[in-house]
């Protein structure tokens, strides 16, 4: 070859080379990530090459059963994000806590997470109780917690993302439905023993009241962990309510529907609404003890939608064929992406840079659909009302258009 064809050869090479230098080849980035000085200026657990989060649900103890699968959810959101590249440039490392269904030590481990381990948000809690236990302290030490539990409401807090419903989403919309389709006016509150139930139910009887006018004919609580409903189920029998309207969690959960169901109560002869039973807790449940009874939810595992047959295929890879999904493991996959999301709005992990992008992000690849976050950090969300089905999935039988958050809705403070 002369040296001018060998000249001629090489500036082909080079600029071929150039040229696919230019353009973005699928998988290869040519980026540097951003420099750790830039992106994290508050000393969080950021290094050039991960950022380290915090994971805070019960792994032991009565709220095991709820709480194993938002455990779960976040898990996969976090596998996939890191698959994907991580966040500017950075993988994520998560360190987990054990609340063990103990309020103060969720406030314990918390604190551990955010003082001691310096992450850079908190995925976690499932029960109010955890959550008002955790709040002072994301506060005063300026942490993130992405919240993923259906809840009472009446809270907002620059240092929390609620990526489950509040009561406008959930009882308010609930009763409505029952009230429409059932022409229900009598209601019997049935709930655990703490904060979530007890305002839920507070809400419930002033909408019963005020809105429905209709009556509330019996309210009972009982402790987290209790297992005897014998004389609570005999109540309800002599009452006879159109609507048992129930907020139990954890593994009373199991007890009192497969007593309900020993008793002769069944879907074929008593409207029950529940507020806490998911996929979850129809595990332990089994779907022969609550056949016919009704959830009011935002998300269902049989929802027939392209991202979430992509979710529960993911979900079941991941976690085994027989695993289940339900309402809060959905919302707790919400929390890193909405927080993905953010950071990367802010170009930074800084939590005030993250608080303040937030507001507005959309996610339309979220499984129930498409969510978007609200300035009041609650999630757009629809309301459905699914019926239990022997197998122990849910057939949705209502679903609303997408509702505006409200976590203080008039009247009901």
């Amino acid at each position: 070859m002369s040296d001018q064809l060998k000249s001629k050869s090489r500036r082909s090479v080079l600029k071929g080379l150039a040229a696919v230098s230019a353009v973005a080849l699928p998988g290869l980035s040519f980026a540097a990530p951003p420099a750790t000085a830039a992106v994290n200026t508050t000393k969080l657990a950021v290094t050039d090459t991960e950022v380290i989060v915090g994971q805070l649900h019960s792994a032991t103890g009565t709220m095991a059963i709820s709480e194993t699968g938002a455990i779960q959810a976040e898990r996969l959101a976090i596998d996939q994000i890191n698959a994907m590249g991580g966040i500017l440039g950075r993988k994520i490392k998560v360190i987990q806590e054990d609340g063990a269904s103990d309020w103060p030590t969720f406030a314990e481990k918390a604190k551990k997470l955010l003082v001691s381990d310096r992450v850079a948000t908190i995925f976690g809690c499932w029960t109010s109780a955890s959550r008002k236990a955790v709040l002072p302290v994301v506060e005063k030490e300026n942490g993130l917690l992405y919240y993923p539990t259906f809840y009472e409401g009446l809270e907002q807090s620059k240092n929390v993302i609620y990526t489950g419903q509040e009561a406008t989403q959930q009882i308010l919309a609930g009763l409505d439905w029952v009230v429409r389709e059932k022409k229900s006016k009598t209601f019997f509150l049935v709930g655990s023993d703490y904060i979530w139930p007890r305002t839920s139910n507070k809400i419930a009887r002033k909408h019963i009241e005020n809105v429905i006018k209709g009556s509330v004919v019996g309210e009972e609580y009982y402790p987290l962990g209790n297992t005897q409903f014998g004389s609570l189920i005999n109540k309800i029998k002599l009452k006879k309510p159109d609507v048992v309207f129930v907020d139990v969690v954890g593994g009373s959960t199991v007890a009192f529907f497969k007593q309900l169901k020993a008793a002769g109560v069944t879907g074929a002869t008593q409207i029950v609404l529940t507020l806490s039973v998911t996929e979850d807790e129809m595990l332990g449940v089994g779907g022969e003890n609550a056949e016919g009874f009704y959830s009011s939810m935002k998300y269902f595992q049989s929802l027939d939608n392209g991202n979430n047959k992509k979710f529960v295929e993911a979900f079941k890879a991941k976690y085994g064929a027989n695993s289940v999904i339900g309402d809060v493991t959905q919302a707790g996959y919400l929390g890193p992406w909405l927080w993905k999301a953010a950071v990367e709005k802010a170009g930074s992990f800084d939590v005030d840079k993250v608080v303040a992008a937030s507001p507005g992000i959309e996610l339309k690849t979220a499984p129930e659909g498409y969510v978007k976050l609200h300035e009041n950090h609650h999630l757009w969300s629809k309301t459905r009302i699914g019926q239990i089905q022997k197998n122990g999935q849910f057939k949705v039988v209502y679903e609303s258009d997408l509702i505006e958050p409200n976590p203080f809705p008039k009247g009901y403070q």
